[in-house]
């Protein structure tokens, strides 16, 4: 069913209870999800220290592997790793985090991951930044 579906692939959103407020699958789910499919698979980490993990996620069958911006100490340190691994590497940001801070990074990233609400739990409302209006 997987392989039949029309998704180009899968993306995967792992949370450890520490970065976000919610924990959900790991390492263990992510093998499974491998063995059933050929596509790629996007793994989205919401997890503290996300460089001492890039090795197992990537050896659970992980294409691409996306980190957050706010979660990483030295975030150029984390894309080379993962980069270096063979995986593509992912920079999320959350709804009130600049695009700015990806100037230093932007050109060693493939993919990038804004979020449209607060990481750690599925029904929120979308985050809608509210602009000033000139009186002018």
């Amino acid at each position: 069913m997987l392989n039949e579906s029309q998704a180009d692939w899968f993306h995967l959103d792992v949370m450890d209870g520490r970065f976000v407020p919610n924990i959900s699958f790991g390492i263990p789910v992510i093998e499974h999800i491998r063995k059933a499919t050929k596509k790629v698979c996007d793994v989205h980490l919401m997890i503290l220290e996300p460089e001492k993990y890039a090795e197992a996620f990537k050896n659970a069958g992980a294409d691409v592997l996306t980190v957050h911006i706010e979660a990483c100490v030295h975030l150029h340190r984390n894309i080379q790793q993962i980069k270096s691994l063979g995986m593509k590497a992912g920079v999320a940001l959350n709804p009130h985090t600049s695009v700015q801070q990806l100037v230093d990074v932007i050109a060693d990233v493939n993919i990038v991951c804004l979020m449209s609400v607060n990481p750690g739990f599925g029904g929120q409302n979308l985050f809608r930044k509210r602009l000033k209006r000139s009186k002018n």
